[in-house]
């Protein structure tokens, strides 16, 4: 049985499953380390001990054939792609330059990324100078998601999320790009809220990056879901979202 582990600091990177299930189909295991939640605010060098650590686990339970990082917080800043069969999750500049009309792209960040130097770097890599990319810091979008208020608290959430991106719309930025994997979750209210933006999902790329290194494997699909921390707490977030799968500690 091909396996996929798929991990996160919450349950965040649910939004890569659909993703990578239209792509191929193979067992998934979803980790979500919550005893580590939120990586956006860690230090590189927690991050990386942090994110070592959970591979190495989810190597010696599953034995999978592919891990997704699935968070742009540590594949930035500890450079997951160097790592063979690891995949990190980026975010999708190159595809927001070609998108822009106005020259002007958001980029939704935690707030680790967002100070960090190498999210300048990784910017004058994949934009061309002529395009101005702002950072914006999206902690607070991204714990809507977390916290299940995004269902819970419609109207209250889409008055934080217009707070935050209005300015923005308003001084011309027409692409965003989602460099959270929590954000995707948002994107009725994004979309209700603005419809003549652009939001681009990083998830698509991943699940392309996947299906080559399996080439198309075809298996029954199934998901696994497993949680550090409040295993309880967890399942009732899921449940919110109408997520209903069984959540196994580890």
């Amino acid at each position: 049985m091909t396996k996929i582990a798929v991990f996160d600091s919450g349950l965040g990177s649910l939004s890569v499953i659909k993703s990578i299930q239209k792509k191929i189909s193979v067992e998934i295991i979803y980790f979500a380390d919550q005893k580590n939640y939120p990586y956006g605010t860690k230090t590189v060098a927690c991050l990386d001990k942090i994110i070592k650590s959970t591979i190495l686990k989810l190597q010696e339970n599953f034995d999978p054939d592919v891990i997704v990082v699935g968070s742009n917080t540590p594949s930035l800043l500890l450079d997951i792609k160097k790592k063979g069969k690891i995949i990190g999750v980026f975010p999708p500049l190159r595809e927001a330059a070609s998108k822009t009309k106005s020259g002007k792209i958001g980029m939704l960040v935690t707030k680790a990324v967002a100070k960090n130097k190498i999210l300048d770097r990784y910017i004058k890599k994949n934009v061309p100078s002529k395009i101005h990319v702002t950072k914006i810091n999206s902690t607070l979008l991204v714990d809507l998601v977390e916290s299940g208020k995004f269902i819970s608290q419609k109207q209250v959430s889409k008055d934080i999320v217009k707070k935050i991106i209005s300015p923005y719309v308003e001084n011309n930025i027409d692409v965003f790009t989602l460099s959270s994997t929590h954000l995707p979750f948002l994107l009725p209210i994004l979309k209700e809220l603005f419809p003549d933006v652009m939001f681009l999902d990083p998830a698509d790329t991943v699940a392309q990056s996947i299906s080559k290194i399996l080439k198309h494997k075809s298996e029954k699909p199934r998901l696994k879901i497993y949680a550090s921390g409040d295993i309880e707490a967890f399942h009732k977030k899921l449940v919110k979202i109408g997520i209903k799968n069984k959540v196994n500690p580890l």
